[in-house]
């Protein structure tokens, strides 16, 4: 596959990708990879499948892809390219909480400085620097890197870099609950994808609501939370990625736990317990926390209204309506109507559970 071939398959990918037909453009990026003569444009394919992979939250195939790169800008020999494969390694290392290795990157990042795209990387580097060091609970050199890299973005006007850095500050104050600011910076992100993020991921907009969530969790606004928190949970399930989905539902089980609904912890733990005791093969222990499940089932009417069989007990995808009745989502889109099952009230913005 010569230059031009490479090129556009490239854009083929990319036109696929933003299309959200992820696995496509996946396909197409990993024939290029396969079959490319092309050093330039494997390393420009590479750098396609490391952000992909980010934002599904595949970190360690980020990581494979990361590593790959970096040979592949040695062998080019320019430090261009190799200041942005040492970047993309620091910041597969952060997500997988290698904290040590990406500050270690990070500084050799800095360190390469009269290259044309240093410059323009300075900011990220920086970004990558301040969430390690959170990741240590080094606070003050944490928002000192992420002041940094928040004057990097205004100088540059790169919004999308400011945007990162705000959902970074939120993150930050939440740690040092200071909850006033700790929404304010992720509310200020959400802006800045609202007024600018047309072309975005949606990977920006999901992560503002994420971190607005936690916030207004901490500050009390428990309805306010859940609405984030559910937008945060629809893109992540609409994109696949899974470590955003579980820090969703972290965010749903605190936010529930605020408002004490203590029965769906209890529903949780016995439901738990029923896996282990039948794994180790205690029938007397199994046989007592299955009837407890199911009374913490029927007092808290927890049925599909659709088939009848119970909710929670096994890992079914479920669909909640406005009027707080939900069901098996398999359920509803067998149905064919608009209208909730139960109490026939038209069904205008579903939840997510």
């Amino acid at each position: 596959m010569g230059q031009d071939q490479t090129k556009q398959q490239i854009e083929k990918g990319l036109h696929l990708y933003q299309s959200n037909q992820t696995e496509k453009a996946l396909r197409v990026w990993m024939r290029v990879l396969e079959k490319s003569a092309d050093p330039a444009g494997r390393f420009r394919v590479l750098g396609c499948l490391i952000t992909a992979h980010a934002e599904m939250g595949r970190y360690k195939d980020m990581l494979k892809f990361a590593v790959v790169q970096i040979d592949t800008a040695r062998e080019l020999e320019d430090p261009d390219f190799l200041t942005e494969s040492y970047l993309n390694l620091a910041r597969s290392n952060e997500k997988l909480c290698e904290f040590q290795k990406t500050i270690s990157y990070c500084k050799t990042c800095l360190n390469m400085q009269g290259t044309t795209v240093s410059m323009q990387l300075n900011g990220q580097v920086s970004l990558s620097m301040g969430n390690a060091f959170l990741g240590l609970s080094i606070f003050q050199k944490a928002l000192e890197c992420f002041e940094k890299a928040l004057r990097y973005a205004h100088n540059n006007d790169d919004k999308m870099l400011e945007c990162r850095v705000c959902c970074s500050l939120g993150n930050f104050y939440t740690q040092i609950k200071d909850y006033e600011k700790a929404l304010f910076f992720p509310c200020k992100a959400a802006e800045l994808v609202n007024d600018y993020g047309k072309g975005w991921s949606l990977k920006y907009r999901a992560m503002s609501q994420y971190h607005m969530a936690v916030a207004y969790r901490k500050l009390g606004r428990l309805a306010d939370a859940m609405d984030c928190c559910e937008e945060s949970m629809k893109i992540a399930l609409q994109h696949g990625d899974r470590p955003l989905q579980a820090l969703c539902l972290l965010c749903f089980a605190d936010i529930h736990r605020s408002r004490r609904d203590v029965q769906l912890g209890l529903l949780k733990l016995h439901c738990l317990c029923e896996k282990i005791y039948r794994t180790k093969e205690q029938q007397r222990e199994l046989r007592d926390h299955v009837v407890k499940f199911h009374e913490c089932v029927e007092e808290m009417e927890l049925y599909c209204g659709m088939c009848g069989e119970s909710i929670g007990e096994k890992n079914n995808q479920l669909q909640a309506l406005p009027c707080s009745h939900f069901f098996h989502l398999k359920c509803l889109q067998t149905n064919g109507t608009r209208g909730c099952p139960n109490c026939r009230r038209l069904s205008v913005k579903p939840g997510y559970v």
